[in-house]
């Protein structure tokens, strides 16, 4: 670990391609010590000494979970917490689609498991340590698409599955999320906004994820009006940059300004209820913060 105590460290998820790598990169070639959390190690080490070459930053940390997987996060999350005693900036960008119903070693649906359940559960487990490291900074990259909750069938047991209503309801609790976090530590130092990096080059879901099913059709032929990654992560790097940013938390950010999230985000209620939900299929760590300050309880 740097001995640079005054020196800002990042953690960054889905960090080994796309989206993840740009934001990585640039916040490397800032002097930035960051951390990058991906599912898969190989490819993981691949993307540090992509990293490392590109911009000339030694001070890159990787950790591995797939955060469908809540025994990995919270494994993840120990060695994080062993390795970095500060930490400023907290970016939940990894997310994924599935084109069929699968569950998540805690039996829950995977879409939901990674997108939301996944960030939910890391930002908790490392809430503290944000909390005495503030100021400091969590970004939950989110979708635009219009939609709402089925809290009745959150595990999509009752309704015949689809990839692109499992993905959007599932990253719509990215905004559920943020909302009532920031709600709830305000005062604390730390900020929490969502942003939508626009539509951008990926390979969300890989081969056959959602991209697979409409946006590489679309690439194909019209590959040159779509942004690159490195493009769209400058609407996160503006939320982890701008000084004008510093007190602003629980909105949900397009290009450098401030957007209407779907009507079901928007309604407090909602979001406690999610809230709620997420801490008992995730056990309960969300506990730790209590009403107001953001203060622990013992």
């Amino acid at each position: 670990m740097s001995s640079n105590a005054s020196q800002q460290t990042a953690l960054v998820t889905g960090a080994n391609s796309g989206l993840g790598k740009a934001i990585t990169s640039a916040l490397a070639a800032q002097g930035l010590r960051v951390g990058l959390l991906v599912r898969d190690r190989a490819r993981g080490e691949k993307a540090l000494e992509d990293i490392r070459a590109a911009t000339g930053n030694d001070d890159l940390h990787l950790f591995v979970a797939d955060l469908a997987d809540q025994d990995a996060i919270r494994a993840a999350a120990r060695a994080i917490l062993a390795r970095f005693d500060r930490l400023h900036l907290l970016i939940n960008n990894a997310g994924t689609a599935f084109a069929e119903r699968r569950l998540s070693p805690q039996g829950i649906e995977c879409a939901l498991a990674t997108n939301h359940l996944g960030p939910f559960l890391l930002t908790n487990l490392l809430l503290e340590r944000l909390k005495d490291s503030a100021p400091a900074r969590i970004i939950n990259v989110g979708t635009r698409i219009n939609t709402a909750i089925d809290f009745d069938d959150l595990n999509w047991q009752r309704r015949r599955y689809r990839m692109m209503q499992a993905y959007g309801q599932s990253k719509l609790g990215n905004l559920h999320f943020t909302f009532e976090l920031a709600r709830r530590l305000h005062g604390s130092g730390v900020t929490v906004n969502c942003v939508f990096p626009g539509v951008f080059k990926s390979n969300l879901g890989g081969t056959d994820g959602a991209q697979g099913v409409w946006l590489k059709l679309f690439a194909d032929w019209f590959g040159w009006a779509i942004p690159s990654a490195a493009r769209a992560a400058q609407r996160v790097l503006y939320l982890a940059n701008a000084p004008e940013l510093a007190n602003v938390t629980g909105q949900y950010f397009g290009h450098r300004k401030t957007i209407l999230a779907p009507a079901q985000a928007r309604d407090a209620e909602a979001n406690r209820k999610l809230w709620q939900i997420s801490e008992v299929l995730t056990g309960g760590p969300a506990k730790t913060v209590t009403e107001g300050h953001g203060a622990s309880q013992q």
